[in-house]
């Protein structure tokens, strides 16, 4: 596999899914394999529940699709995370999924050291994340703290050893006019992907 697709939106009309389709097209005109987790189809359960946080320190899971999630991870050079930014940041699903599939361990997502934690998905050296939002980009950046890019990018993927992430983010989708929506996924065409 040379890329592996995360998508996090319950809804096959959504402009998300728009997105999904347009970056599948682009891999597919690129002759690229990929698989894709889709969170609310694949069933995906986020809650951290007992269980999981007794299997946490030893890098196991009761969750067969953590297992099959993470397999792939550690297989793949390069992640594409298609979700929406809801309330300031990714939507519990995906936080969940962050939660639950990156495991401690030798070989797993991370290792932790006497300094912090080592980033054990050094495979993945590019990472794309594709997001919508009510709020214009601009405001995101400038008023809301950044958050994607802040946290998400440059903390938590940067911290599991994810490398050259690049964020693309449509604000204002609430209000968007079908061209311009039309524009932002011409856009996602012209990626090299």
């Amino acid at each position: 596999m040379e890329c592996l697709i995360i998508y996090c939106h319950p809804y096959n009309k959504s402009f998300n899914h728009a997105v999904l389709e347009c970056v599948e097209n682009n891999l597919d005109q690129n002759n690229k394999n990929y698989q894709v987790i889709d969170l609310y189809k694949d069933g995906f359960n986020p809650v951290y529940d007992l269980e999981e946080m007794r299997l946490f320190h030893v890098g196991k899971t009761h969750d067969p699709l953590v297992e099959k999630y993470l397999n792939w991870l550690r297989k793949t050079p390069e992640v594409i995370f298609i979700t929406p930014f809801w309330w300031n940041g990714i939507p519990g699903m995906l936080k969940g999924f962050i939660d639950k599939v990156m495991k401690e361990g030798e070989g797993l997502s991370h290792t932790v050291t006497k300094t912090g934690i080592r980033g054990e998905l050094t495979n993945i050296k590019h990472t794309y994340v594709f997001t919508t939002s009510t709020s214009p980009t601009f405001y995101l950046k400038l008023f809301l703290g950044n958050g994607i890019k802040r946290i998400f990018i440059n903390k938590t993927l940067k911290q599991l050893g994810m490398q050259n992430c690049h964020w693309y983010n449509f604000g204002g989708i609430s209000t968007s006019s079908n061209d311009r929506r039309k524009r932002y996924l011409d856009k996602i065409i012209k990626i090299n992907l």
